[in-house]
């Protein structure tokens, strides 16, 4: 049995609404998270991903409201990220009606946060997203991974919106989550998010072959093919966008039987 290729729209949240900006710089309102997710359902959507940017403890109770309603209204997987600190804000959000949490600064912060969330409520539940970004400072330590050109870096974790490097190995860090329970990797490379040129493939491809659990690419999509590359180049099990659907510049159900027509096995 051939597993299907899935593709994600993440809408990113502020103050209950949907914002578009670049960077989380010049944000605009792009409408009701719930609405947009709706049309995303209805065009094919194999999972939405609802990431809340501004995550501080004032935000936590209109997410929840999101949550619940979205909860109520979708009959698609629904990702949750954003501020989740502790198993009891993983408890909040799965009660509201999330199927899965996604962790990413909180992770690196406390890694035992994911084996307890993993223990706790199964590591179905439990994504861990990575910020990475390259370092050409290389050092035996750390994994060299080969560029288009020939030149090599390693790429190194960043947290809060890839403002913070944090010395980690991105290949060694992935292993780690693996280990502790994640059940998947959510990866997006700070050199390619925003781009519209196309995913980092060569980190894409390096942590989906370092892990056995599914990789979503995140972070410049701009054309039908940058979907293709990401799941042929990239090896990733899911591919996620924002703007381009946000945007309206592709449908799902488009990419969707782009990918078809080359091969790719999608659930239409």
């Amino acid at each position: 049995m051939v597993l299907t290729k899935r593709i994600i729209p993440c809408l990113d949240l502020k103050d209950g609404r949907v914002v578009k900006g670049t960077h989380f710089v010049g944000l605009r309102d792009a409408g009701d998270p719930v609405e947009l997710a709706q049309r995303y359902n209805e065009q094919g959507a194999d999972e939405v991903v609802f990431l809340d940017i501004t995550a501080t403890r004032e935000n936590r109770g209109t997410i929840i409201d999101v949550v619940q309603r979205a909860a109520d209204e979708l009959f698609l997987p629904l990702t949750v990220g954003g501020g989740i600190r502790t198993l009891d804000d993983m408890k909040q959000i799965l009660r509201a009606g999330a199927d899965k949490v996604s962790i990413n600064s909180s992770a690196v912060q406390d890694p035992e946060l994911i084996s307890r969330g993993a223990e706790r409520f199964g590591t179905q539940c439990i994504v861990v997203a990575m910020d990475v970004r390259r370092n050409y400072e290389m050092t035996p330590d750390k994994t060299p991974i080969a560029l288009p050109g020939g030149r090599e870096c390693w790429y190194e974790v960043v947290t809060h919106g890839g403002s913070r490097p944090t010395g980690i190995d991105a290949i060694a860090w992935a292993g780690e989550a693996e280990e502790r329970g994640a059940g998947e990797i959510l990866l997006t490379s700070m050199e390619t998010d925003g781009t519209k040129e196309g995913f980092d493939i060569p980190v894409t491809r390096a942590i989906s072959a370092a892990v056995g659990i599914p990789v979503i690419a995140s972070g410049g999509v701009g054309t039908l093919d940058h979907f293709y590359d990401g799941f042929t180049e990239g090896k990733a099990d899911a591919c996620l966008a924002a703007s381009v659907f946000h945007y309206g510049e592709f449908t799902i159900r488009q990419v969707k039987e782009y990918l078809a027509g080359r091969g790719i096995p999608v659930r239409l």
